[in-house]
């Protein structure tokens, strides 16, 4: 059902992160002694529309934390180019600011990047990890190598353009991403919400992430929902990137990559499990 109108949200708030910006986050209290999830949402989308369907199935069992990235959403606004890297260090400063010591990060798609990363750069407070809809390395062929590096000197080009050049460049992008696909007015709001700027740039360095070299030595819990017919991340690549790390539980819906939004009753219940497939070894 196309979502034109805002659907029930948990209380947010803007949250300062000292010498980095501020950002927004939304949290929700779950039982007294719950481990806590934070959600990291995907490329062109916000917090809410990444996981609107998800904040209160998850907050029946678990703290929730769900931050916007910078550039998305209510993110942080920087001068500085977006990286991955540096939205990982968001999220443990998120942490920090609200007195959490260790976190289940759940990425989906480019929040996958960003949730290795977390446990990458600060083992120590993971722990666990869910990946999503996601993958070791987004640029294979030379065709994807192509489409991401053509965005690199159009972040450039809308750098220092002016507001109107900036928006059409991002209207065009935002007609590309939701092309045939019926969201809704709020959704659609949720990804023009977004700055073209740092979106362009999170374009590039997904093309340029790649965690094959290390990704086999996560050392914790952690599970993987693969998308059986996701058009945008390829499933084989889901695959390649479950079949890396050991131990890991991989559960598969037959659904495309915008499930958690358009389809909730099929995105639930198997990724539920895959949450509680990690946080029962927490």
């Amino acid at each position: 059902m196309p979502l034109h109108e805002a659907p029930a949200l948990p209380d947010g708030r803007r949250l300062h992160l000292p010498g980095r910006g501020t950002t927004f986050v939304r949290q929700v209290s779950g039982p007294p002694g719950a481990p806590t999830v934070m959600l990291l949402h995907g490329w062109l989308v916000s917090a809410d529309l990444n996981w609107f369907s998800s904040y209160a199935p998850l907050a029946e069992h678990y703290n929730v934390v769900a931050v916007d990235h910078r550039g998305h959403g209510q993110g942080i606004r920087s001068r500085r180019r977006f990286r991955l890297v540096d939205c990982a260090d968001d999220a443990v400063a998120v942490a920090d600011a609200l007195g959490i010591d260790r976190f289940v990060p759940i990425g989906y798609s480019m929040g996958g990047p960003i949730a290795m990363h977390v446990w990458r750069r600060h083992p120590h407070r993971v722990a666990g990890l869910v990946l999503c809809a996601t993958s070791a390395r987004f640029a294979l062929t030379s065709a994807d190598r192509a489409q991401f590096a053509a965005m690199r000197p159009l972040a450039r080009g809308v750098a220092v353009s002016n507001r109107r050049v900036r928006q059409r460049v991002f209207s065009r992008l935002v007609e590309w991403q939701t092309a045939g696909r019926n969201y809704g007015d709020w959704a659609i709001e949720q990804v023009t919400s977004c700055d073209p700027r740092h979106i362009l740039e999170a374009g590039t360095e997904l093309g340029r992430f790649d965690a094959t070299r290390w990704i086999d030595d996560v050392d914790v819990p952690t599970a993987a929902v693969t998308l059986r017919s996701d058009t945008v991340v390829p499933p084989e690549r889901q695959r390649s990137l479950a079949a890396s790390i050991p131990a890991i539980h991989e559960v598969l819906i037959d659904a495309d990559h915008d499930v958690c939004v358009t389809r909730p009753q099929v995105w639930l219940p198997p990724f539920l499990d895959a949450v509680t497939s990690v946080t029962a070894s927490v």
